[in-house]
């Protein structure tokens, strides 16, 4: 299904960074398994202003070796603009939520292999 789309809120229940990063690398392996396209990660700017543990961590995973055979693509909400085109190709339902991405410093948008 070319427009399968999920959501992962990966601060619910303020978890570590580490715990985070587990919860969303097992997550994207089942999502992938059960053929999802696409999963918007909801992980927070953080409390500080500055970006917090949880977004760092995710984004820094996101490019990892072991996520190489998961994650075709990611882009930050904030670099959502120069990458909606090429995302909605690939998950059509990523259409409706883009009010919700643009701009978003507090969600990653991930396309699944």
């Amino acid at each position: 299904m070319p427009g399968k789309l999920a959501i992962l809120n990966l601060e619910l229940g303020r978890p570590s960074g580490d715990a985070s990063v587990s919860k969303m690398k097992n997550t994207l392996l089942t999502y992938k398994g059960q053929g999802v396209k696409a999963v918007i990660l909801i992980h927070g700017y953080g409390s500080g202003g500055e970006g917090g543990v949880i977004r760092e961590r995710v984004r820094i995973a996101l490019v990892g070796s072991d996520m190489r055979g998961i994650v075709r693509a990611f882009a930050p909400g904030e670099q959502w603009a120069a990458k909606k085109r090429e995302f909605i190709g690939m998950c059509k339902a990523l259409e409706k939520e883009e009010r919700q991405i643009a701009n978003n410093q507090g969600v990653t948008v991930v396309i699944l292999r």
